[in-house]
């Protein structure tokens, strides 16, 4: 049973998330928080698998909290359940120690398969919190393409099907959007993914989908 806290300063929000979670069968609420410090000390007590994290809260907000569940020790991942998306919020809970990022308004499956996501080591972030970081297609800020002449010269070797994993992922597309429009099965897509990360030297999608804009894939 993967045991969650859940940190949101309204009440109908906790018991909300509650009620979803612990209906799933594997997933269990074991606490709750209303602010930042008090979510300090719930997880230093319970020892959750996972905390499920609000931004936005009086008093200690939902970074600082990450940053001092840190500084404590805690080593839950941290997922953010919040309504914002803007770039500046999610680099500020990534590099607080947040290791995933969803948005409110997410389907319940979706915010269950992120807890389990997450108490598997991995880093779900919503395919539209991927894209509020990166430009639109349609900006002057927008990098150069793969075959720019001047790109490094020790460039990934990426086969084209990885390049194409990679764009769509900067596009923001979830792992099955990007399995039907590639003509692929996710399991294909996880395997691609899975060298894209390796190669290119990052983590998640959240880094990979930065790196894929700082070099002009997509």
């Amino acid at each position: 049973m993967t045991t969650v806290v859940v940190v949101d300063d309204h009440r109908l929000v906790r018991a909300g998330l509650r009620t979803i979670i612990d209906a799933s069968g594997d997933l269990r609420v074991v606490g709750e928080a209303a602010d930042g410090a008090a979510a300090v000390d719930v997880v230093r007590d319970l020892g959750p698998d996972v905390v499920l994290m609000d931004l936005s809260m009086p008093g200690v907000d939902g970074i600082e909290a990450i940053r001092r569940l840190r500084a404590d020790g805690a080593t839950a991942p941290v997922v953010v359940l919040t309504s914002f998306a803007e770039a500046d919020r999610v680099r500020a809970a990534t590099e607080a120690g947040a290791v995933g990022y969803l948005l409110k308004d997410s389907e319940p499956a979706d915010v269950l398969a992120a807890v389990r996501s997450a108490a598997a080591g991995h880093a779900p972030i919503d395919p539209r919190v991927t894209r509020a970081l990166l430009p639109s297609p349609d900006r002057p800020d927008r990098f150069d393409r793969l075959d720019r002449p001047d790109r490094p010269a020790r460039w990934p070797a990426l086969s084209d099907r990885e390049r194409e994993v990679l764009a769509h992922v900067a596009r923001g597309l979830a792992n099955k959007q990007i399995a039907r429009a590639l003509g692929i099965s996710e399991r294909t897509v996880k395997v691609h993914l899975g060298n894209v990360f390796r190669q290119i030297g990052v983590g998640d999608r959240t880094s990979a989908a930065l790196w894929a804009r700082d070099h002009g894939v997509g």
